[in-house]
């Protein structure tokens, strides 16, 4: 075993792929750098697991299962490659009904697209998807320069970064709601609104759709710029635990060191200044600089009280939110059929699926309630402390495109990610109401296809709390800070304490598998050291 050293240049706290980024920058800096996971991996929620007893040779992406924020140009820095595999189609929108009933089921070929709009939907919606679509892109090709900087506040970085006819509309769009930046597009159909609020503005966040800053998450998941996205995400191959193995071989190559099962208790503070760290079983190391990788409210809680500027601590605690994600693993013995596709039509699997509260109306059956009503009130339900009856699901199935998970009988991965639930349940516990309310889940999924309850082999569900448990996040927030909080209102990179930095998703640009922020911290630190 590898001795424990005394002491090194820079220590880092977490494993999470910023981390990585970060040591590999470091290291190939000419730093000594030492990078402390608690968990017995690497990764934090960027990992493939083999999660299920009764299938143990099945693959499962369990955290973060797609990855499409990353900007190419952080890869050319890193000179590493990571193999991705295109979705297509990327995006299935089905309705509960019978061969025949209206469904969407995007891919490249956008006169096909047009085709089941026109066929299903409106030409108004036609028009208005080809408009948001326009926008979105200029804004993403715009903003993404400013994804590699420091962070400024909205109105600076729309000044420096966008072009002047959409500033107006970055700002409205990045402080504003979803639901209002949607309805300037003028959709007739509230269905297709409900399907970009909710998979793009909604995603991992405490808000519902008219919340401000919903319409920042919405841009945030619109960024995507790998080589051959053509603005969608893409699947990892191998699952998301070959992002970060391939940060961490780069960072071992490049002189970086790993200890696991290295769970840090404190961080020390000498003069004012932070000067290494003690771990949970006594051990300690001395450091010139101590990287926050971990969430920024556990670095915080590392720190000894009154250390840390009294206006940051203020500032983090205000936009402290709980998560409100939950995600069902599931490993399925075969595919599920879905009702509405016509024999003939093209596998949906590989794409984001949307079950969505309203579709019904749209096949012509069930409950009357507009889309984006149901939204809103699946929101108001959550805020009350309640599981909602009709909850907002994407559905994944990655093993079709990408083989590589299954086990030798042929098992499929597959996983619903359900956007809001409350963290704490009101009157009840989640392990109470939990095996009941993912068997209500697989229901839904048998509304729109038929059997799906009888495919499972073996279930792996995270709550909120069990998020937290698993991989280490507080509050069980996939996003660290909501990405309803924008910039340089996220946490800083600089602590304001002397050798103390933070560089996770709670840290500008956003949550999600990005990055960018361990690379934005590693040229702080390489700034401040005069190197």
């Amino acid at each position: 075993m590898t001795p424990f050293p005394a002491q090194t240049d820079v220590v880092i706290i977490g494993a999470g792929h910023n981390g990585l980024v970060s040591a590999i920058l470091l290291a190939r800096a000419g730093l000594d750098v030492v990078v402390l996971e608690s968990a017995s991996v690497l990764g934090g929620a960027t990992r493939t697991e083999h999660p299920f007893a009764k299938v143990p040779g099945l693959g499962q992406s369990t955290g973060s299962y797609l990855l499409g924020l990353m900007p190419p140009e952080l890869l050319r820095t890193l000179d590493v490659d990571i193999p991705v595999l295109r979705r297509d189609p990327h995006y299935f929108l089905p309705t509960p009904g019978p061969a025949g009933s209206p469904y969407l089921l995007f891919g490249r070929d956008r006169e096909d697209t047009r085709a089941q709009m026109a066929k299903f939907f409106s030409p108004r919606d036609i028009a208005a998807d080809e408009q948001l679509a326009v926008e979105i892109a200029a804004l993403r090709a715009d903003l993404a320069p400013a994804w590699l900087e420091e962070p400024t506040s909205v109105e600076e970085i729309a000044d420096r970064h966008i072009r002047p006819q959409l500033q107006s509309t970055f700002i409205d769009l990045v402080r504003g709601s979803v639901a209002d930046y949607l309805a300037r597009f003028g959709f007739k159909s509230e269905l297709l609104m409900s399907m970009y609020a909710v998979t793009d503005g909604l995603s991992g966040l405490n808000a519902g759709p008219d919340d401000p800053g919903t319409g920042h998450n919405f841009l945030v998941h619109n960024m995507c710029r790998l080589p051959g996205a053509d603005g969608t995400w893409m699947i990892a191959e191998g699952g998301m635990g070959t992002v970060s193995r391939t940060f961490a071989d780069a960072a071992r190559a490049a002189g970086a060191r790993f200890y696991t099962d290295a769970r840090v208790s404190s961080v020390t503070i000498d003069g004012g200044a932070a000067s290494g760290v003690v771990l949970a079983d006594g051990r300690s190391l001395q450091a010139r600089v101590v990287l926050g990788a971990c969430d920024p409210y556990q670095l915080m809680s590392l720190v000894p009280a009154g250390v840390l500027p009294s206006s940051l601590t203020t500032h983090m605690e205000s936009v402290r939110r709980p998560g409100t994600t939950l995600k069902v693993n599931l490993a399925l013995r075969d595919l599920p059929r879905f009702s509405c596709l016509p024999d003939g039509s093209p596998p949906p699997f590989g794409s984001t699926i949307h079950l969505l509260p309203g579709s019904a109306e749209l096949a012509g059956s069930g409950d009357r309630e507009s889309p984006m009503a149901a939204l809103r009130e699946m929101w108001a339900e959550v805020q009350a402390g309640r599981l909602p009856a009709e909850p907002t699901i994407e559905w994944y199935v990655h093993t079709t495109v990408d083989p590589s998970l299954q086990d030798p009988a042929g098992h499929h991965s597959s996983a619903l990610f359900v956007q809001s639930v409350p963290y704490t349940l009101d009157g009840t516990t989640w392990e109470a109401e939990l095996p009941g309310y993912v068997s209500r889940l697989l229901e839904i999924c048998d509304r729109y296809a038929p059997g799906t309850s009888d495919l499972v082999a073996d279930v792996m569900p995270l709550t909120p709390p069990g998020i937290e448990e698993h991989f280490g996040i507080t509050g069980g927030h996939i996003h660290h800070v909501d990405n309803t909080v924008a910039f340089n209102e996220r946490m800083p990179y600089f602590t304001g304490v002397d050798g103390l930095y933070a560089g996770s998703a709670g840290t500008h640009p956003a949550g999600s598998v990005i990055g960018a922020a361990g690379h934005n911290v590693a040229k702080r630190i390489l700034s401040d050291l005069g190197k």
